[in-house]
């Protein structure tokens, strides 16, 4: 089978899974939570093996206390889920409010070209986004990770879709 195939296929499936996250965003929210908390975990590991692998004492040190950290934090997402989707859904928005207002700021140095109303859109959008997740918190902390899980899906799975197709008809620009 040709690797085109194969990146079609990928594609289709992230597709189909965002479709199913959208149909129902709660089990994709608790799903999303569970995979932050198992990738906080596993770097967690990873970091305290390299901070006991490291040179200096300092080094060694902040390692060790930063895995420690995302351990715990992984476990304390593995274990008591609900807070963890409660927590995350307070950094998305938080993200979503600093990532607005820094857009707005920005799109004020491009006055006069022809990207300061669709950056100044940008930010605007990111701030309403944040108000929106704030202004109904218990709606969106059931749904908003599935949601941005099934929209990253379904991105991702088009990026996929799109390369499969690409390399079938140019197969000398297939990525090594």
């Amino acid at each position: 089978m040709k690797n085109s195939v194969l990146w079609i296929i990928f594609g289709v499936l992230l597709i189909i899974g965002g479709f199913l996250a959208l149909m129902n965003p709660f089990v994709a929210t608790v799903a999303a939570e569970q995979m932050a908390a198992w990738i906080f975990l596993i770097a967690g590991v990873l970091q305290v093996f390299a901070a006991i692998r490291s040179g200096g004492w300092g080094a060694r040190l902040f390692g060790l206390l930063l895995g420690v950290a995302y351990i715990v934090l992984g476990l304390g997402l593995l274990f008591h889920p609900l807070a963890g989707i409660v927590t995350l859904t307070v950094m998305a928005a938080i993200m979503f409010l600093v990532n607005g207002v820094l857009k707005i700021v920005f799109a004020f140095s491009l006055r006069g070209s022809g990207f300061f109303w669709l950056s100044l859109l940008s930010g605007v959008i990111s701030v309403v986004l944040a108000v929106m997740v704030f202004g109904n918190f218990l709606a969106a902390s059931v749904s908003l990770l599935g949601i941005l899980l099934a929209v990253e899906l379904i991105s991702s799975g088009m990026t996929m879709l799109s390369y499969g197709f690409y390399i079938r008809k140019h197969p000398e620009a297939e990525l090594a």
